[in-house]
């Protein structure tokens, strides 16, 4: 007797191959850069434990900056003003050399901690075979 469970079999375990990415870039931002930090560092710490190769993180020099004029009077005195403005920090961080698996894995965990006033983007970039005609042409190209 094997040590598998019985209605389970490796061979069907082991059809689908992992999807590999070259590097995935994850995009935070926020209204609280120290929040920010914080949470880079979660991150970071957290593709450490897991193997994950840490590529460039970084953030703009300067925040986003919205600004809106509004009147205090909503009927009269028009040089009456106030003015709101909304700063929103990002910071960047890339991973890279990644499967699939370990990726679900890694972004499950982070985007379950993610702290309330953050936002998360993700994006990703896989390695892919060329097709069976672009890869003749390669061949061809390479022989002459």
């Amino acid at each position: 007797m094997s040590g598998t469970p019985q209605g389970l079999s490796l061979e069907k375990c082991s059809d689908k191959k992992d999807t590999l990415y070259k590097s995935v870039e994850i995009e935070i931002r926020s209204g609280e850069p120290a929040v920010l930090l914080s949470y880079e560092w979660f991150t970071s710490y957290a593709a450490k434990q897991l193997g994950i190769t840490i590529g460039k993180c970084w953030a703009p020099p300067k925040a986003h900056h919205n600004r809106l004029t509004l009147l205090k009077s909503i009927h009269i005195y028009k040089k009456h003003r106030v003015q709101y403005e909304i700063r929103t920090y990002f910071r960047h961080m890339t991973y890279e050399r990644l499967t699939e698996s370990t990726l679900k894995t890694f972004l499950e965990y982070i985007q379950r901690n993610v702290p309330e006033g953050v936002a998360v983007k993700v994006t990703k970039k896989s390695v892919v075979n060329l097709p069976p005609s672009l890869n003749d042409s390669v061949r061809r190209l390479s022989l002459q």
